[in-house]
């Protein structure tokens, strides 16, 4: 069997804009939507990279309509932002990390433990092997979870002094 050298991401199409997305799921729990909230996940929407909460603070104090932000918000609505679908939390060592769900095909990462390097991929082979695996027990897969760790290139050969995020 011949390994894809193409593991680039793809692209998936979706009927709502995440904005719409989070209003709906907020309206259908009863919760009220927020000035703040809306601008929590515009925001995030508008940024296509890794980020943590403390990050996504930081960048939000910078702009005139998160300014306000506080702390308490911005954990509360990412937590909601990831029970919508919107968003995937990763542990990674003591850190939690989101990334984009919504609109976004499976994928998987690469984790660089030295540099914090986060690479994304996406392979047909894999999800063949989950699938055979799956259905040799009887299985049905929803989906997966995949970080492998290690020490990205730039780190091994020195390189690298800063934390840095690369996409294939």
């Amino acid at each position: 069997m011949a390994i894809a050298s193409d593991f680039s991401l793809g692209k998936v199409d979706v009927a709502l804009s995440p904005q719409e997305r989070f209003e709906e799921f907020l309206r259908t729990r009863g919760k009220r939507i927020t000035q703040q909230r809306l601008v929590i996940v515009e925001h995030v929407s508008k940024q296509h990279e890794h980020f943590d909460a403390d990050k996504l603070l930081a960048d939000l104090r910078n702009t005139a309509e998160g300014a306000k932000a506080s702390k308490a918000t911005v954990y509360r609505t990412l937590g909601e932002m990831v029970d919508a679908g919107l968003l995937k939390e990763m542990e990674l060592g003591r850190r939690k990390v989101y990334e984009h769900d919504y609109g976004y095909p499976q994928h998987e990462h690469l984790h660089c433990t030295s540099c914090q390097k986060l690479i994304e991929f996406s392979s047909d082979e894999l999800i063949r092997i989950r699938d055979a695996v799956a259905a040799q027990h009887q299985f049905r897969p929803q989906s997966h979870h995949l970080i492998i760790t290690g020490i990205c290139a730039d780190c091994r050969s020195g390189r690298s002094k800063s934390r840095h995020q690369d996409r294939v």
